[in-house]
């Protein structure tokens, strides 16, 4: 198995990069219709929107990573938060990140 905190950061500066990135597509759209037509206007909002998703879902992760860090300083990594379970290493090589059992997770 891969080590964990290694395989986290790296995610986490991988996410910085994607942010670094994706800035432009998350900029104001400008209204000046004679620069850009209605459809393109629409097709820049929409890109604007999508970008605006990406770096939400990139803060997510990189909360959740965060978390995964904290736990590995504590010792409790691999273990569920809400039993206490040991995490099948399976599900921990699927999301280095996760914090919960599969039996927590279904409920």
């Amino acid at each position: 198995m891969t080590n964990p905190r290694t395989a986290l950061t790296k995610r986490l500066k991988t996410l910085d990069a994607e942010d670094a990135a994706g800035l432009d597509g998350q900029k104001t759209v400008t209204l000046d219709q004679q620069a850009v037509g209605r459809l393109s206007r629409m097709d820049a909002l929409q890109n604007q929107a999508m970008a605006q998703a990406q770096a939400r879902r990139r803060q997510a992760e990189r909360q959740k990573i965060a978390a995964a860090l904290q736990r590995l300083d504590e010792g409790e990594y691999g273990f569920c938060t809400d039993c206490g379970e040991e995490i099948a290493p399976a599900r921990l090589l699927a999301d280095l990140a996760i914090a919960r059992c599969l039996d927590c997770t279904r409920g």
